[in-house]
């Protein structure tokens, strides 16, 4: 098995055709980059217990996000150890890892989901499934640079497109299997007529003599219901959301998937070139940034060079990779309570695809456009023009709230799609820009380096947007109580506004819960949750635009000695 897994087993025949190894390659990438799909999973995963809405016991969706966060962590670190491993083994034994991984972190997931053990899905899908991420990114890049080194741009395009495309069939594809497995949980009635306890935050109905938990669903709460029902209560602990079980028929998929791509792979033998073409020579004056000789992984460290590249790759992804972790929660915030004829959960979903698209088109259009432009130009779009979109946002939130139009709605859409094309192109593009400024010799394992900014910006954009949505969730509720009347509550809620804090820690009490005992006039706030987020992305970028203005080519001392 280990020589059927090893470099020399793969390497390619006189007349082999280079164009059959980006659709592994691709595959690959499809499979691991769903997820980027993975804020389809939030409302489920934070209705597990109450399904139709958040229960006392239920997780909050800081607590999933992370999750979200710390399988990026994972895939950076194992990028970063996997690329040297990379350059001795070959792409075939760290795809077929990869897969293993993938497809075995979705599994022991799906176990933390079933005994609703938290840590389960951190390890399973976080630790494990990261790991599978880290493996399955890095194989086929620096593969495809040796097949492709007369189009580096498009080529890193091409390998990296499918990890950009994954959730355009990983999102409908987990929407449809948890629909399949979902299950209503029991239904007692409206909610004027049945009796409603109030203990320490918790709701109660009492039954045939058993007090049976349950949570209330009002007007508000309908829209985001994972599957539309009616409004009034129902019990704790019945149901299902079908998470667990999308996981488990994921996780079986992805491993056969990608261990069918691993084994399609091949390399080309030493000294190989593109038919007619011949390698382009150095600048003799280093104005450009482009080399023809190498540097090796460890003294790439020693550059400055390398970590302007990686301040440049972090701040580029910190800025969209947040928004990522709640693109479906937040499109539903910003306009579901706004539009709700328009933006429910299938229209969220159908957004999360979207953003695969245009990020899988981005990926490949920015790399092949900087083998044009430059890799440095490039950037110098992403940085500018990031910054007036991402500005744009809260402009449309706030717009939205206070009047309510679709052209509002179109605005974010168009923002968003094209700050998520230039996200991607930041992935696809910095494998080239590597290459260009340290060699194509050992530009896998630099790359596998270098992909620990992807860690990074895996905590920091997730950390930013989470916690700074819940300061303004928390200011938003604290406002709407003061403006709520004290007996409508008591009534609403069977406790008194001194109880806010419990009511809201046990998730009795929501914005949109309070809306409905608003006066009349009151503007929802929860559109402009995510506003000051935003501003503090585009912030990230003009750091970024610097790092980038700053590049210089290589000194001389760094290269190997041929």
């Amino acid at each position: 098995m280990a020589g059927l897994l090893s470099k020399e087993h793969i390497i390619a025949g006189p007349d082999f055709n280079r164009w059959k190894v980006p659709p592994a390659s691709i595959a690959i990438h499809l499979c691991i980059g769903s997820v980027y799909a993975w804020s389809i999973y939030n409302p489920a995963l934070t209705r597990m217990i109450g399904v139709v809405a958040p229960a006392a016991d239920d997780w909050r969706l800081q607590n999933v996000t992370w999750i979200f966060s710390v399988a990026i962590v994972f895939l950076g670190l194992a990028a970063a150890f996997a690329g040297r491993w990379l350059e001795q083994v070959g792409p075939r034994m760290v795809g077929v890892v990869a897969a293993f991984c993938w497809g075995g972190g979705y599994l022991i997931g799906s176990l933390g989901i079933f005994t609703h053990q938290l840590w389960l899905l951190y390890l399973g899908y976080g630790v494990i499934g990261g790991c599978g991420l880290g493996l399955g990114y890095v194989s086929p890049v620096s593969t495809l640079i040796r097949w492709f080194p007369d189009r580096r741009g498009m080529a890193t395009g091409l390998a990296i497109m499918g990890f950009g495309g994954g959730a355009i069939i990983g999102a409908p594809l987990k929407r449809y299997l948890m629909q399949w497995f979902y299950e209503a949980p029991e239904f007692l009635g409206p909610a004027d007529q049945l009796n409603l306890i109030t203990e320490a935050g918790r709701r109660f109905v009492e039954q045939a003599g058993q007090k049976l938990e349950v949570v209330v669903v009002g007007a508000n709460d309908v829209a985001g219901m994972l599957v539309r029902g009616a409004e009034g209560v129902y019990v704790v602990g019945t149901g299902s959301v079908g998470v667990a079980q999308t996981f488990v028929v994921l996780g079986l998929l992805y491993f056969a998937v990608m261990l069918l791509a691993a084994f399609s792979y091949r390399v080309p033998r030493e000294g190989w070139r593109p038919a007619g073409w011949t390698p382009p020579q150095e600048d003799p004056a280093r104005k450009t940034l482009i080399t023809t000789r190498h540097v090796d992984i460890d003294e790439a460290l020693k550059t400055p060079q390398f970590y302007q590249l990686w301040l440049v790759l972090c701040l580029n992804v910190s800025a969209g990779i947040g928004v990522l972790g709640v693109a479906s929660t937040m499109m539903s915030e910003i306009f579901g309570t706004t539009l709700p004829g328009i933006v429910d959960g299938a229209f969220a979903a159908t957004y999360v695809s979207m953003i695969s698209v245009f990020n899988m088109l981005g990926r490949f259009f920015w790399a092949s456009s900087s083998d044009y432009i430059g890799r440095k130009n490039t950037y110098w779009i992403f940085f500018a023009l990031g910054i007036v979109l991402y500005c744009s946002v809260p402009l449309a939130a706030t717009a939205v709230s206070a009047q309510p139009a679709v052209v509002w709605l179109v605005l974010f859409y168009a923002a968003t799609m094209l700050i998520f094309t230039m996200y991607g192109g930041g992935f696809a593009t910095i494998p080239a820009y590597l290459a260009d400024v340290f060699g194509t010799r050992f530009v896998g394992g630099i790359h596998g380096r270098l992909l620990t900014a992807w860690s990074t910006a895996g905590v920091v954009g997730p950390l930013a947007i989470t916690s700074l949505r819940q300061f303004a969730s928390d200011n938003a509720i604290a406002k709407l109580a003061a403006k709520v009347d004290p007996a409508a509550f008591q009534q609403r809620f069977g406790a008194s506004l001194e109880q806010l804090d419990q009511l809201v820690a046990t998730q009795t009490v929501t914005i949109g819960r309070l809306m409905e005992l608003a006066p009349a006039g009151t503007v929802d706030p929860t559109p402009g949750l995510y506003n000051s987020t935003m501003y503090l992305m585009a912030a990230l970028l003009a750091v970024g635009l610097l790092c980038n203005a700053l590049m210089r080519p290589v000194a001389a001392k760094h290269y190997l000695k041929e």
